[in-house]
Order: structure tokens, then C-alpha cells, then sequence
């Protein structure tokens, strides 16, 4: 598997926040969104071919009991499988981050979708029209949504954003309220600390859970923390 980076940190995002966790994070995206956080798996993808042996070997060393494996996305990785089934068999609690565009089966305590709206339409005009016809794949995260225990997170950069994930979630009626998070927009810490009070407002207004960005607001955008 291409892989990025790996390190031990804490969860900054979610019902898990706060968490010590091994991140193991895939490089390749089949999206290019403009705030994308993490442009050396998507836009620069780069990293070493790790082998399953190898990633297991770096699960066994980890004192975390948590493992989030995150991307770019991981679920294009065509052993994502099997490398969830070693964090299972090392008894890891695992959190698959995704935005919801494939569908794989694997092992995973939490899949937290983040389906990326028009908000995440890149200027770049020979990956717009890719990413725009890729990013809504409403199968992929009813099918997602029926067989894992998930979350819903949207990254939110303006008020816009909010009503755009309300009429999002009408073809979502099932999902309850509190397992949909609001998370700002944020790479730095300046930008973290202009729309937090906002939009954690809005996450309330609609019986919606707000999601803090940890790592931003400890490391900006530092790579590996």
C-alpha cells in the first residue's frame, strides 16, 4: 500500500476527539477539493509502498488501542481489507475516514463519511469537472451507512455551507440529527478561531453535533502531529 505517513497523535475530529490514536494515512484521492488539508495525498500524492507485514508490524509497535486510517482515500486502496483485519486481530478500535465516494468491506468501529459538497469544487479546471461528477455518491454512503456504525462530517466554510448540508441530508432521512458534525474549515489557527463560535451556533441551531479540529488548533498545519 502507498502510504503517506504514520504516527502516533491524538483524534482531532469527531465523537473521538481527543483520543490517543495510530494514524496510518493512505496516499491517492480520486477528489481534489480546494481546501483539502493534506495535499501531498492528493494533489502531490507521495509515500513508500509498505507491505501488509510491514503495516503490521507498525500496528504491534503502537501503544494506541485506537487506529485511525485516513487519507487521502483509503478506501480506494485495494488492501484496506486486510489491513483492518490486522488492527481487528491486534484488538484496535478502528475509525475508517472517508468521504464516501467507494464502497469496500472491511473492519471498522466508526466511518466517518465526510461527503464533500459543492463548497469543495476546486479552481483547477482539468480536475473540476472529475471532481464535481465523483464527489455525490448517495449509493456509496446509504450502502456505508447500513452495514457500519457512522458519522456524517462536513467541513463548513460559510452559512451557505449549513443550508447546503439541510437539503443534503433529505436524501437522508433515516440518519438522526446528532450523528451529523459541523466542522470549520480551517488550516491554520487564525482561520480555526474566525468561524468556530459560528458554526458550532449553527451545529446547535439544527440538533446537529459541532466538531472541533484539535490538531489545528494545537499544530496549525503542521504535518505528522
Amino acid at each position: 500500500m502507498l502510504i503517506a505517513e504514520s504516527y502516533e497523535s491524538f483524534q482531532g475530529e469527531g465523537p473521538w476527539a481527543g483520543t490517543t490514536s495510530l494514524f496510518i494515512r493512505t496516499s491517492g484521492c480520486n477528489l481534489r477539493c480546494w481546501f483539502c488539508d493534506t495535499p501531498f495525498t492528493s494533489w502531490e500524492p507521495e509515500g513508500s509502498q509498505l507491505s501488509l507485514d510491514e503495516l503490521s508490524e507498525i500496528v504491534a509497535q503502537s501503544t494506541a488501542e485506537h487506529v485511525v486510517i485516513t487519507g487521502g482515500e483509503p478506501m480506494l486502496a485495494a488492501q484496506l481489507t486486510e489491513l483492518t483485519e490486522i488492527c481487528r486481530a491486534a484488538e484496535r478500535t478502528i475509525t475508517i475516514e472517508t468521504a464516501g465516494t467507494v464502497d469496500r468491506s472491511v473492519e471498522c468501529d466508526l466511518m466517518a463519511i465526510s461527503p464533500k459538497r459543492p463548497n469543495s469544487a476546486p479552481p483547477n479546471a482539468n480536475w473540476r469537472l472529475r471532481h464535481e461528477q465523483t464527489r455525490h455518491q448517495p449509493a456509496v454512503v446509504k450502502s456505508l451507512l447500513s452495514r457500519y456504525n457512522c458519522i456524517l462530517k462536513f467541513v463548513i466554510d460559510t452559512e451557505a455551507d449549513v443550508d447546503d448540508v439541510c437539503e443534503y441530508l433529505r436524501e437522508f432521512a433515516d440518519v438522526p440529527a446528532d450523528l451529523v458534525w459541523l466542522m470549520p474549515q480551517a488550516r491554520t489557527q487564525e482561520e480555526l478561531l474566525a468561524r468556530t463560535s459560528w458554526v458550532r451556533a449553527k451545529a446547535e441551531l439544527n440538533g446537529f453535533s459541532f466538531s472541533p479540529r484539535l490538531h489545528v488548533e494545537q499544530f496549525g498545519d503542521a504535518r505528522g502531529v
